[in-house]
């Protein structure tokens, strides 16, 4: 079932860059999904984790996010080895994997250029982030992949960057209800320059889910 257009427009049009690049890309691969890329998981889950964007030949190709690029590699194997996904491996939109207590989302619901958004783009796709983070349960954990992602979710929530610094493995406390986990983004430069290990990835979001099964 399709998110509600609050949670998600797969017709928007918001930004023109990014629906000027997507056009492009439709032409150059016809059997892409080529437009806003909707979240994966359970729609109750307690944990969330929040990316950047769509990879051009990943989640913009698939229509799911962290799905055929290199970054989904190691989510995916960790969330599996977590308890949180019935399979380590994402291979395509209709597949049978299943992720268990967790979401996956993106602050960008669109493929930037050179996977890179602007500012602005961040901030016009805000209010789909801001209308997920609402629906969370009580008690949810947010993981953020890398500093755009942390601050996409700070901007939702009206809290001041200043307050909470982005940090590999930092517990920030959001409010009452909800906390947010920092962890490097899995992308391949991360990992293969090695400022991201498995085991660095693994021990944040296994706090992320420690956090979430915690709290009430």
């Amino acid at each position: 079932m399709p998110d509600p257009v609050a949670h998600f427009d797969p017709d928007c049009r918001r930004c023109p860059r990014l629906a000027g690049f997507l056009a492009e890309l439709r032409g150059e691969h016809p059997d892409y999904w080529n437009k806003p890329v909707p979240a994966f998981g359970d729609s109750a889950a307690k944990l969330l984790i929040v990316g950047l964007a769509p990879g051009r030949h990943g989640a913009n190709a698939t229509g799911r996010p962290f799905t055929g690029d290199f970054a989904g590699i190691l989510l995916y194997r960790t969330l599996h080895e977590l308890g949180l996904a019935s399979a380590a491996e994402s291979v395509r939109r209709d597949d049978d994997l299943k992720l268990l207590g967790c979401r996956i989302t993106n602050a960008v619901k669109c493929l930037p250029p050179q996977n890179k958004p602007t500012t602005s783009e961040v901030n016009t796709c805000n209010s789909f982030l801001t209308a997920e983070l609402q629906a969370l349960r009580a008690g949810a954990v947010i993981l953020a992949l890398g500093t755009i992602a942390h601050r996409a979710v700070l901007r939702a929530f009206s809290l001041k960057q200043a307050d909470f610094r982005f940090a590999h493995g930092a517990r920030h406390r959001l409010d009452d209800d909800r906390w947010l986990v920092d962890s490097y983004h899995c992308s391949r430069y991360n990992t293969q320059t090695g400022r991201l290990t498995a085991e660095m990835f693994s021990s944040a979001l296994a706090e992320a889910k420690r956090l979430a099964i915690a709290s009430p």
